[in-house]
């Protein structure tokens, strides 16, 4: 998968809906450099993890902050 379109996406759509919660990407294919850079910069909720495990634990701690 293209992840630096696929991050793109996903800020379009946080941005559409007024994101309010914090959202665990885990982004892996071409490009996921790029793409987590898109969701860093984007300045919204947007928090990547490396694997499932760090998604787990990283949603985990947003839930309870």
């Amino acid at each position: 998968m293209k992840c630096d379109v696929i991050a793109s996406g996903i800020v379009n759509a946080a941005k559409e809906v007024a994101l309010k919660v914090p959202v665990v990407v885990r982004l892996e294919g071409t490009n996921v450099d790029q793409g987590k850079r898109i969701l860093k910069e984007s300045g919204m909720a947007l928090i990547t993890a490396e694997d499932l495990d760090d998604a787990a634990q990283k949603a985990v701690k947003a839930a309870y902050k």
